[in-house]
Order: structure tokens, then sequence, then C-alpha cells
């Protein structure tokens, strides 16, 4: 069963990765069925001329969206660079076929992902944000070959040494954990690292110090079903950077934690790829996890990529304002009350308040400034103390 169990790992986790091909996919067809369905390519080692598909764009498609699609086709058709991106998504394009009753079983198309392009420079944690059913994790599953595609490219540059480098320069965690039940963490550790081609010696070195840095050395000789989500989370992402790859694909990887496990994770996910060589695509639906590990966001809506940048690009581009609320302490008074008001309105003369009870609220638009006064006004445990402030 154990080696049963091998052998399905290795065709759902890495095989998808193993595979290399010199033939290029046309932006034209259909990506043709292989053990990689749609494989990470080198495709960087000459100057090419590509033909992009002539696709009907959305006449209110984003200018931000627009650059990085023009990006990425200049990168495609343009020389050889020296600053190779670490994975390029090109007019990446999905459709199900679906049965629909009222309609006598008839098949009708649903647009999972629609020709999304974008681009990841090495060193770069690139955010994939949106609802269920945005198309955040079908479009994961297509860059590792487990959905095919019905167009598009997908490049990856790892070493261009040898052909057989892109072996060692994926990791993928994926949204579920593939887990077995009845082995121990250890023993995943070394099967995954066999899987890699790791030595002993090297597992045993990565093991140590990847428990550390995530809090599973009370863990290592447990079984898989006896620990919470958080800790299978955790093992699911040490699992996918064995190897020191590359490139790494998270998909959703703090989802089922509590807070402080959250915080915990996102501290890691930075911590290692700090590495500038390294880069990552990560799924989530919180822009606070984004905000936490990301160094730009992609944001989906039914399957189209409608901005992409920086956090505070999209915060000052899309966002409303600012909201701050304040709860004061029962020893509150009406001088320290009506001091706490003067300096919010001495900070932002045009704020909307309001109060109820012991809560202070206050909401201003984006324009005439940022919050970073209000953070240092009344974000120290000095100022809380100050103005009997209990949360800010």
């Amino acid at each position: 069963m154990r080696c049963r169990n091998v052998s399905l790992l290795t065709s759902a986790s890495t095989n998808c990765f193993l595979h290399q091909s010199s033939e290029q996919i046309s932006t034209e067809c259909r990506a043709e069925a292989s053990p990689c369905l749609l494989p990470l390519r080198k495709c960087f080692t000459k100057a090419k001329t590509w033909k992009f598909p002539d696709v009907s764009r959305d006449e209110n498609e984003d200018e931000d969206v627009k650059a990085e699609r023009l990006r990425v086709q200049e990168i495609l058709s343009g020389p050889k660079s020296e600053e190779v991106p670490a994975i390029l998504v090109s007019s990446l394009h999905k459709e199900f076929d679906e049965r629909k009753e009222f309609l006598l079983g008839r098949k009708i198309k649903k647009v999972a992902t629609k020709h999304v392009s974008l681009c990841v420079k090495k060193g770069e944690i690139l955010g994939l944000l949106g609802p269920n059913g945005a198309g955040k994790s079908t479009l994961i599953n297509m860059l590792v070959g487990e959905i095919e595609p019905t167009s598009g490219q997908v490049y990856g540059s790892f070493g261009l040494n040898s052909e057989d480098d892109s072996v060692k320069f994926v990791g993928y965690c994926p949204q579920t954990n593939p887990l077995w039940p009845d082995i121990t963490l250890q023993e995943h550790f070394e099967i995954y690292g066999a899987i890699k081609g790791m030595s002993q010696s090297d597992v045993k070195e990565v093991i140590k110090r990847i428990a550390s840095a995530l809090d599973l050395k009370d863990h290592l000789q447990k079984t898989t079903k006896k620990l919470g989500v958080g800790l299978k989370r955790k093992l699911c992402f040490a699992l996918s950077m064995l190897g020191n790859p590359r490139v790494t694909l998270l998909d959703e990887p703090s989802t089922g934690m509590d807070p402080k496990a959250k915080q915990h994770m996102w501290r890691a996910i930075r911590a290692a790829f700090k590495n500038k060589e390294r880069a990552a695509i990560l799924t989530t639906h919180y822009m606070e996890e984004a905000d936490a590990v990301c160094d730009r966001v992609a944001i989906l809506v039914s399957g189209q990529l409608r901005c992409i940048g920086t956090v505070q690009h999209l915060k000052s581009k899309f966002g409303r304002g600012y909201f701050l609320e304040m709860k004061l302490k029962e020893t509150a008074d009406v001088q320290q009350v009506e001091y706490l008001q003067s300096q919010i309105l001495h900070i932002f003369p045009n704020a909307n308040r309001q109060e109820r009870g012991r809560v202070l609220q206050a909401s201003k638009s984006c324009q005439g400034g940022g919050c970073a006064p209000c953070v240092q006004m009344f974000g120290t445990e000095e100022a809380k103390l100050n103005f009997c402030i209990a949360v800010a």
C-alpha cells in the first residue's frame, strides 16, 4: 500500500514538473495531452517571434492589467533578456462543459479563467486574490498540470544549465492536504525528500531547520491523522519547500488556521522568500494575508484579471477611505473624550464622526493624505494610556 501511495504522490505532486519538451504550445490551439498537461517550459534560450491570439478584450480593461498583458507579449516576442521572469503566463484560458437539465441535457460553456496574462519576477511573491469561484485554484491547477487548459501558454525560467534542472526548482502546496494518515511527519519529509532527489543527510538537516522554523519539532513522530488543520497546513507548506525550489505555488496555505497560527505562517513564508532567486504564487481570499505576504496582488473576478499591483497601489486606486474605531476605557471622563475628539478633527478636519456609548468612530476619504498621522497619534501604548483608549 505504501508503494502505491508513493506512486500516486509522484504522479499527483511532482510528475507534472518532470516532463520537459522542446516544442512550444501554440497560443491558438488546445494544449496537447501529455503527462504534464501544461508543463512549465524553458523558453528564453533564444529570441523568437510570437503570434498572439486575436482575443476580444474588455473595453473596460484596467490600465494596469493591460500593461501587464503587453509586458508579457513584449517579453515573449522580444530579444532574449538577462532579467528572465520566474513564471510567465500568457493568455491562459479555461472553459468547462456543463450540462443543464432545463436545457434538455445540452452542454454549455462555463469560463473558469479568461485569457489571464501575468508575469512573476524572481524574488517576488504574487498573490491571487478573489472570492470562491473567481478562478484562483483553476489557474494554479493549470500551472501544475492537474487541469488541461483550453488555450494559452505557461513558461518557467529555472536553471538553464541542463535539460533536467526544472525537476529541482518547483514546489507545490495544494489547497487540500495530500498526506498519508498513518505515517509520521518525519516519514513524510523522508519520502518527499527522496522524490526531490535529496540525500538522507540533507533531508535530516532540512527537517531540523524547517521543524524549528514552523514549530513542528514536538510533532515529528506523530501520524498526520492526529494533527489539527493548522499543523497539516504547516506540513504541506514545509514539504513544498523541500529542495529549495526556485518557484513555489501556494494554494491558500493558511486555510483553517487560527489568527496566531496564520501570523506565524505568514512570517515563515516571507522568510522563505528572502532569497531573490526564488518566486511564488499564493492564492488567498483575504487582503490582510496578501498585505502581509505578497509583493504584488492580482485580483480575479469571475475568472478575469481585473486589477494588479502592490497592495498600497490598489488601496490608493480603489480604496474608498479610512475608518477609525476606538473603544474607550470605563474610566474615561468627559474631558478626555472631548480632547480625543478634538485631536481626531485636528488630524482629519473633514472626518465624519460618530459616538456610540464608549465607542468613537471616524471615517474619511482617501483624499487629503493617508492614515499615518493617526497611527502615530493613537497607535502607541503611551497614547492609549494618555487618551484612555482600550482598543484602537
